[in-house]
Formats: C-alpha cells, sequence, structure tokens
C-alpha cells in the first residue's frame, strides 16, 4: 500500500465514555508510526452517557467525530461513519481496542500479497492467537456450517468486525445492506461475494475477547433472524441486484 494513498479508519461507539478518550489517544499514536496518510472517523451511535464529548476531547486534524441521537446499532454506526470517510482504504475497529490498530499493517500486508478487495481479521486463521471460550467456539463452528451451506462463503469468519476495504468495494457494498445490528459483518461479505470481489483472512491477536460478555438465547436467535433475512433477500426478492446512485455496477 502505496504511502501516497490514504487510510479511513471507523471506530463505531455507544456508551463508552470511560476509556474512549484513552484509547482514541492510543488509535492516534499508533497511525502516526504508519507509512500512509490517514484519518480517523468516530461515530457515536446514540450514546447516552458522556462518549461525545470525551472523543470530542480527542479531535485533531487526522481525528473527527461525527453520530447521531439516537442508538441504531453497529452496522448503521458503521455505514455512517463510511458515508464521513475520503480514504482510498477504509477501515473497521471496535473502540475497546480489543484488536489493537497495530494490526491494521497486518491486513495491509495481505490485501496487498492476496491482491484482495476486503481482508478480514480473522479469529479462524491458523496463525491467530485468540481466548476463545469454547461455548463460543461451539456456537461459532455451528454458524459456520449454516453460512457455508446458506451461503457457499468461502470464509472461515465472517463476524470478524477487524476489516479492510478498497473504497470501490465499499461504495459498491455499503448502500445495499439493509441489516443494521446483528448480521451487518455477514450481509457485507455476502454483497461482496456476490459481486465477484476478493475476500482474503489474515491473523489477529485478541487478548480479551469476550472476558465480560455471555451468549444468550436472544442474542442467538436475533443472529440467525437477521441471517436468514439475508438469505431471504438474496435469493427470493433479489434485493442485492438492484442498482444503486453510488456505481454503475449491479
Amino acid at each position: 500500500m502505496e504511502s501516497h494513498h490514504k487510510l479511513s479508519l471507523v471506530v463505531p461507539c455507544y456508551n463508552e465514555g470511560d476509556y474512549i478518550y484513552r484509547n482514541l489517544q492510543e488509535v492516534i499514536r499508533t497511525l502516526k508510526k504508519f507509512d500512509i496518510r490517514h484519518e480517523i472517523v468516530v461515530v457515536d451511535d446514540g450514546s447516552t452517557d458522556n462518549t461525545l464529548s470525551e472523543a470530542k476531547e480527542a479531535e485533531n486534524g487526522n481525528l473527527k467525530v461525527v453520530g447521531y441521537a439516537e442508538n441504531r446499532g453497529k452496522g448503521n454506526a458503521l455505514k455512517f461513519g463510511v458515508q464521513h470517510c475520503i480514504g482510498d482504504f477504509i477501515s473497521f475497529a471496535d473502540a475497546d481496542l480489543d484488536i489493537h490498530p497495530y494490526q491494521l499493517m497486518t491486513l495491509m500486508r495481505c490485501m496487498e500479497e492476496n491482491n484482495a478487495d476486503i481482508v478480514i481479521g480473522s479469529k479462524w486463521h491458523r496463525d491467530s492467537k485468540v481466548d476463545y471460550p469454547l461455548k463460543r467456539r461451539l456456537l461459532s463452528l455451528g454458524y459456520r456450517l449454516l453460512i457455508k451451506m446458506l451461503f457457499g462463503l468461502k470464509v472461515k469468519d465472517t463476524q470478524g468486525g477487524f476489516k479492510l476495504l478498497k473504497r470501490e468495494c465499499a461504495a459498491i457494498i455499503m448502500p445495499k445492506i439493509v441489516v443494521k445490528k446483528f448480521a451487518f459483518d455477514l450481509e457485507m461479505l455476502v454483497v461482496a461475494n456476490k459481486y465477484g470481489f476478493k475476500i482474503a483472512e489474515a491473523p489477529i491477536t485478541l487478548k480479551r475477547l469476550f472476558k465480560n460478555s455471555t451468549v444468550g438465547f436472544g442474542s442467538v436467535k436475533n443472529i440467525l433472524q437477521d441471517t436468514l433475512a439475508i438469505a431471504y433477500r438474496l435469493y427470493w426478492l433479489k434485493w442485492y441486484d438492484k442498482e444503486d446512485g453510488l456505481s454503475g455496477r449491479k
């Protein structure tokens, strides 16, 4: 990735006022070390705490804060953030820095080496270092089998939130995405696959994965509903065949 190109990093956040300023400072310090021009786009997804004011404290020439008043889900925040990006490459990273932004270099190298349009930071890559609880491993394995059966995706980790996309790829994919919460990442990859974009997976290191989280029946139900809805739009409604205003492609 040549230095005259520009990278846009989108960071969605919701009620993360306790640490958002500190984490954004870490992101700023990290990206300054990269040999590439960059911007950081922070999206406040309708936080009800002091996230917005704390994020604005971190604003500088390379970081800008955007958002809206009502919480609409991470997928919506990412779509909104992309609309404010001007980079040749667009990346997503969570505000809690479970995946440290220095690992963006791994994604960039993977994109160059594989001539890929999208690179996913994959928990299931053979070189990844992830503390992954057994329950989550079993649920993830079952979900992977379902995804392969429904969509034929040759991707091991469809839910990884750490991604890098070429701008022309994002311009075609993003307007077609409907899911705002539970299966946003999957829908992005389904649309990318349909339009022939090349997807690659890169190794990541996660040290605190799911430390304080639990997976309940409600979460599983919502993810399955969104997944089946994507299949319905793909095969029955032909939703993703519709042309959009950002590109000449279908």
